[in-house]
């Protein structure tokens, strides 16, 4: 596995009968289970949920979400100085995000039909026991800046 998040691109093919989204260079290798997820309204967030040994990769069904990453420097007490990387992951980009071991991650809908799906490499008994939570504004990257 990878040590830094990553970004897999994909791609949307489209024709006269309709339109095919794919990520061609995922492969599933490693997954156990997977889950979807979604807000009940635009601008909900969902964050810090970290693991030490379990890796996941999120791909955003329907809608859009800011997705954000940190790699946890003391599982106690971590800094709130740590970078924390941000992807804005989109069902008309298909895409999928790698999250190694030894982050955390959340997101933040910001359209109200998000649903995003998470790729696990733990069963849910594995990820039960490596499960630890961060207040979602401990990293407090959620502002959305006008251009």
């Amino acid at each position: 596995m990878k040590s830094e998040p990553e970004i897999i691109n994909g791609g949307l093919a489209v024709d006269d009968r309709g339109e095919i989204a794919f990520v061609n260079d995922f492969h599933f290798e490693a997954v156990k289970r997977f889950y979807m997820v979604s807000n009940h309204k635009q601008g909900f967030i969902r964050a810090w949920h970290a693991h030490k040994n379990e890796a996941k990769y999120v791909f955003a069904a329907t809608g859009t979400a800011l997705v954000g990453a940190v790699k946890i420097d003391n599982w106690e007490k971590p800094s709130v100085d740590l970078p924390v990387g941000r992807y804005v992951l989109s069902s008309k980009k298909p895409q999928m995000l790698y999250i190694p071991p030894g982050y955390a991650n959340g997101f933040m809908s910001l359209t109200s039909d998000l649903k995003l799906i998470f790729y696990s490499t733990s069963t849910l008994e594995e990820s039960a026991g490596d499960d630890i939570r961060f207040d979602a504004r401990y990293w407090d990257i959620w502002n959305v800046v006008e251009r």
